[in-house]
């Protein structure tokens, strides 16, 4: 049986951007300030590192009982018994990441089009993170995906979709009542000098926007 997810509040790390010495309390502040799921990005590492990563992030998210999801690396899902795998446009495809993880886990899929969501749920893709919302220095080759094209998406598909890209607590407000499942942030959350009260504000702005 697949996990429940909350895609409320969802963080993807950044050890390049982290305000903190190391990536543990990092994720550890972020889970203690409310993020309710966990994205594991590491671009740079072999897969055996990654491993080790996502297992030492794996015990913390366990410890508050906050899924934890792997970048771009099925097998490392697997080796580590995450609760799933979230894959770009250029990454593999939904349909076979699913056959590597098995149909209990959660796969996740990047969007930035009512094409690219269509598809990917098609394929399988339990959630859509869609974006970005606006510029950001993480990822600073994706389009920009305005709100029209957002509510456009959402209605589009019957998975819930997730606002990635620029997202924050002056981002969140602009998007409320689209009917988004959630919000993913990046450098508001790990880059911040107070990452659990970063956190905690930034699901007090969702609470207010969404009426949660």
């Amino acid at each position: 049986m697949k996990p429940t997810i909350d895609y409320t509040l969802y963080l993807v790390t950044d050890r390049a951007l982290m305000s903190t010495p190391t990536l543990a309390e990092a994720v550890n502040a972020a889970c203690a300030g409310g993020v309710t799921l966990v994205q594991l990005r590491e671009k740079h590492v072999t897969d055996d590192e990654y491993v080790a990563i996502a297992r030492e992030v794996k015990a913390i998210c366990d410890k508050h009982g906050v899924p934890l999801i792997i970048n771009d690396n099925p097998n490392v899902a697997v080796a580590v018994d995450a609760a799933g795998v979230h894959v770009g446009q250029e990454d593999l495809e939904a349909s076979r990441v699913r056959d590597i993880v098995g149909p209990d886990a959660i796969v996740g899929v990047s969007a930035a089009s009512v094409a690219e969501a269509r598809a990917a749920q098609a394929a399988g893709a339990d959630y859509l993170g869609v974006g970005a919302i606006v510029a950001t220095a993480t990822k600073p080759e994706a389009g920009i995906v305005t709100r029209d094209e957002l509510a456009a998406i959402i209605d589009a598909v019957d998975i819930p979709v997730v606002a990635i890209g620029g997202v924050n607590a002056q981002t969140i407000p602009t998007l409320a009542g689209l009917g988004l499942a959630g919000y993913s942030v990046v450098s508001a959350i790990i880059a911040a000098d107070d990452i659990e009260a970063s956190a905690a504000e930034l699901h007090k702005v969702i609470a207010e926007g969404e009426g949660r």
